[in-house]
């Protein structure tokens, strides 16, 4: 039933105010969408405060600083990036769809045809998203076995020597020490722009065959 504007005002006003008198401001949550001054610097920074509730979330939590988190932690790099598909042969769609959700789905859009043109993509996704319908390989592993499957290419990519050399490092002897199984002393490694990958190996990755 349509009402109008001032009866939706009192409405929330007068559950706000129950919640206040039963001492229960905890059960308010504001959810805010994109940025302007009513909602950031009022609804957003003062109201919850007043009120008494921690429980506030900005449109963030699920977009520009989660996307910040990713580099964040793994690279050391806190702001936004995005990918150089201008020049990518071989892209890898893992659990997420860049042509529906993506900081920049236009460019995604854009550049998918010129990546199937030049190389290949490959989806690991268990939903058919349009990133699958469109791929040259799709993985549809079970929701949960992400973590397997990428420990599975890891122990292949070192047990048969095709990690990148350049970048990871390589045994000082020149001879590959995993081994299916195997420990590995952690000094016979030259290790350059990575960290740990022995003791990674050692803990992790020496059981993990696919």
């Amino acid at each position: 039933v349509p009402i109008t504007w001032d009866k939706a005002l009192d409405t929330l006003a007068d559950k706000m105010m129950e919640l206040r008198k039963n001492n229960e401001p905890e059960k308010l949550v504001y959810m805010r969408g994109r940025y302007s001054p009513t909602s950031t610097d009022l609804l957003y920074g003062t109201l919850p405060k007043i009120f008494g509730t921690p429980n506030y979330y900005s449109h963030s939590a699920i977009c520009a600083e989660a996307e910040k988190m990713g580099p964040g932690y793994t690279q050391g790099f806190f702001g936004y990036r995005d990918y150089d598909l201008a020049k990518t042969k071989c892209l890898v769609v893992w659990g997420c769809d860049p042509l529906s959700s993506n900081r920049q789905v236009p460019n995604a859009i854009a550049k998918f045809s010129d990546i199937l043109d030049r190389g290949t993509i490959i989806a690991v996704d268990p939903r058919m998203s349009a990133s699958v319908a469109k791929a040259n390989e799709w993985l549809p592993i079970k929701p949960g076995e992400d973590g397997a499957l990428a420990a599975g290419i890891a122990h292949v990519l070192l047990t048969e020597g095709l990690w990148s050399k350049e970048f990871v490092g390589s045994f000082k002897d020149g001879k590959n020490l995993f081994k299916t199984g195997a420990t590995v002393d952690e000094t016979a490694f030259a290790e350059k722009q990575t960290h740990g990958i022995l003791k990674f190996w050692n803990i992790e990755l020496k059981d993990r065959t696919p």
